[in-house]
Parts: structure tokens; C-alpha cells; sequence
């Protein structure tokens, strides 16, 4: 039992398990709040915790998860392909939105950050939360921030993105498939992008290419703000 806890292979079964069966669970009770990568989340960690396996053991298996994330993001290409017709009609709307976009998720880091008195390496792992995990580690190892950090932080907000946002979006009157597309994948990156092609193929367009955008200009304003400080 011992070996097959401490096998990356193992770990790795059982989160695809848990995803497939927090798919299951949404398709059945069709609610944003049974999210299937928080139900995984939560499954796996009361597993973990069950087992006494240490974080250290299932990071293993994450590292053959993480392989895919890239090929998965620059999957999202396909749905922007078919609807490239509303891209290029609204590529400068689009490109302004992921800008601002992008600089109030950093600003709102600093500023709560310092509100809240965290520690400069913390802060600089939380910068940017908002961009798709690849681009979010590569930000925070040239800030000097903690990795660990930043991935959780990208998870939490994307997780968190695909819960709320659509919800809220209509709430505040915004029903426009383009600006919806946007406004998700732009703060709550491929996991966000999964609930918005579930609203429908041109949100979900719009959200893939609004992660690759707000992850470039994350990285040059992040770059820029670097280069001024320095």
C-alpha cells in the first residue's frame, strides 16, 4: 500500500478520477459552484490528508499534468480560428479590455498586499494571479516570486473566475457574448475559458484569445514596471 501511495502514477489516476467525476457532478446538477477542478481539488487534498502523503509525493504527478497544460491552452486556438470574423471586427475593443484588464489584476495585488502587510516575495508571487499558469511561473521566477505560490494563486482565481463571473456579468446587466468572452478570460484564464465556451462558442473564442493577450501585456507591463523600478 505503502509504494502505491508513493507512486506518481497513482496520484496522477486518481486526479483524472476526481476531474471526471466532477464533470459528472456538474452535468448533473448543471451548477457553476460544482466546478470540477474545485471538486478535485478538495478530493484529492482529503485524500492526501487521509493518507499522510505528503504534498511532495503528489507533486510528482502534477508535473505529468502540467506537461499538457500548454498543448491544452494552445488548443483554445481552434475556437478562435471559427470566429475570427468577430475577432478581427473587434480586435481593438478587445486588445484596450485585456489591457486594462490586466492592470487593474495587478494593481489590485499591490494594493491589497500592502493593505494587508505581505511580504514583498509574496506579493510579487501573486502579481500575476490573473494570466494562464505558464506565463504566470515564468512572471513570478523573473520577479523572484515563489512558484508554489503563484500556481495556487492562478488556480484559486481561476477556479473562483468561472464560479462567479458569468453570474455576476449578467447581474451587472453585461450580456454581449464578445465582452462577456472577455471580461472571464482575462481575469480567470483556461479555467475560466472552460466555462465560457460552455455559454457559448463566441465567449469561448473571445476568453481563449484574451488569455494569450493578457498574459503578453501582464508580462510587458510587469517587465516594464521592473525595468523603471530598477
Amino acid at each position: 500500500m505503502t509504494d502505491l501511495l508513493s507512486s506518481s502514477q497513482f496520484w496522477l489516476l486518481v486526479s483524472i478520477g476526481f476531474y471526471a467525476l466532477g464533470v459528472e457532478i456538474q452535468k448533473k446538477t448543471g451548477s457553476a459552484v460544482c466546478n470540477p477542478l474545485l471538486i478535485a481539488s478538495i478530493l484529492v487534498g482529503a485524500l492526501l490528508i487521509a493518507t499522510g502523503t505528503p504534498y511532495q509525493t503528489y507533486e510528482e504527478s502534477g508535473k505529468l499534468i502540467s506537461f499538457f497544460l500548454t498543448p491544452a491552452t494552445v488548443a483554445l486556438a481552434i475556437p478562435i480560428y471559427r470566429k475570427l470574423d468577430v475577432l478581427l471586427k473587434n480586435l481593438l475593443p478587445i486588445l484596450l479590455g485585456a489591457f486594462v484588464g490586466s492592470m487593474v489584476s495587478i494593481g489590485s495585488v499591490l494594493l491589497f498586499s500592502h493593505l494587508f502587510g505581505l511580504s514583498e516575495s509574496t506579493t510579487l508571487s501573486l502579481v500575476p494571479k490573473s494570466v494562464t499558469t505558464p506565463i504566470a511561473v515564468a512572471v513570478a521566477e523573473m520577479l523572484g516570486g515563489v512558484t508554489s505560490i503563484t500556481a495556487i494563486a492562478v488556480v484559486i482565481t481561476g477556479i473562483i473566475g468561472a464560479i462567479i463571473l458569468p453570474t455576476f456579468l449578467k447581474c451587472i446587466g453585461v450580456r454581449n457574448p464578445v465582452q462577456m468572452g472577455l471580461s472571464i478570460g482575462t481575469a480567470a484564464h483556461a479555467v475560466g475559458t472552460s466555462r465560457a465556451i460552455e455559454l457559448g462558442e463566441t465567449e469561448g473564442a473571445i476568453s481563449g484569445l484574451a488569455i494569450g493577450v493578457a498574459g503578453l501585456l501582464t508580462a510587458l507591463i510587469v517587465s516594464i514596471g521592473s525595468a523603471i523600478l530598477l
